[in-house]
């Protein structure tokens, strides 16, 4: 069958070992974006199997009704908010679907980016290299507050970090956020203003759904000390567009580190975050380590084989088999 993997950005997929799940297929792979619909249609038009690793192409409507060949998309993940779900229906294109989660590598960095960020390991390492010598002063965790919004598995594993830091954990998010908090002893804010005005480190763990969209707004920000650290490794929409941007012009919050953007990826360093010396920026690594992209690529390739023995699937849109 033929196989087309758009956007593998790492340049990585076929070094992994559940790769040998696709031998005796045709595939063909891709590093850099389409440039325009015109250029992803060619690529993908002889395909019948895409993959599609988390939310790089966008399968509109338009997309879809130019792709006669187009048979199965197979999710990189569990879910994606990039696809038409109902056009592929329309057209007789199964969405098959990964079933796990990883919330390890994704913690891992938002931990990472907290240590890095508040102690200016970065911007002195780089000083270093040019023959500088360290001079300035950073923050130090313990003793600080640690505001978590949304206490999910991401949140549990990186509160869980704040503490064997000596951080004051802060939990704001759903009520099953505040429950959670609750039995872990740590303490719930009153409000989400609350979460934002307190802590000195906010990291932003929430999913991103229809409901979640734009969830942290221009005042919620605006209310972030101007010492204090905001964290985003979930997903850019969770932000109310511009807002982070003017925030940290404004000087509240002083600094973030952040690993997701509104449109990626970022070619030629051409983003406002890139230019600005309080913020630390890293290009999606969340889930970009070896054991993930293992897990997520297997369940993933596996959908592929079991299609191209005539076996069932997890289907995102079980409804095609019904039109069919």
């Amino acid at each position: 069958m033929k196989i087309v993997i758009p956007d593998d950005y790492q340049d990585i997929v076929d070094k992994l070992a559940c790769f040998e799940l696709l031998r005796g297929h045709q595939v063909m792979r891709y590093r850099a974006p389409a440039r325009d619909l015109d250029e992803l249609v060619a690529r993908l038009y002889d395909a019948e199997i895409v993959v599609e690793i988390r939310e790089r192409v966008h399968f509109s409507r338009a997309l879809i009704e130019r792709l006669p060949n187009l048979k199965l998309i197979a999710l990189v993940g569990s879910r994606s908010r990039a696809i038409d779900y109902a056009a592929c229906t329309a057209h007789g294109i199964r969405v098959a679907t990964g079933y796990s989660g990883s919330p390890e590598a994704p913690a891992e960095l938002a931990i990472a980016l907290m240590l890095a960020a508040r102690r200016n390991v970065v911007i002195e390492a780089e000083r270093m290299k040019r023959g500088e010598w360290p001079c300035t002063l950073s923050h130090r965790l313990r003793g600080s507050t640690l505001g978590i919004f949304g206490l999910g598995k991401i949140g549990q594993l990186v509160a869980e970090a704040g503490r064997g830091l000596g951080m004051r954990i802060l939990v704001w998010g759903r009520e099953t956020s505040l429950s959670e908090a609750r039995a872990r002893g740590y303490e719930p804010a009153g409000s989400k203003a609350e979460l934002f005005e307190r802590a000195d480190v906010v990291q932003l763990l929430v999913r991103l759904t229809p409901q979640t969209v734009g969830i942290v707004t221009a005042a919620d920000l605006a209310r972030m000390k101007p010492t204090a650290l905001f964290i985003n490794v979930a997903r850019a929409d969770l932000i109310e567009p511009g807002a982070l941007l003017a925030a940290l012009r404004a000087g509240r919050p002083g600094a973030a580190a952040v690993d997701v953007y509104d449109e990626e990826p970022i070619i030629g360093g051409n983003h406002p975050f890139l230019q600005m010396p309080n913020v630390l920026c890293t290009p999606h690594l969340g889930w970009a380590e070896w054991d993930t992209f293992e897990l997520y690529f297997r369940e993933c390739f596996e959908q592929i084989a079991a299609y191209a023995a005539g076996g069932p699937l997890r289907l995102a849109n079980p409804e095609v088999i019904a039109g069919r």
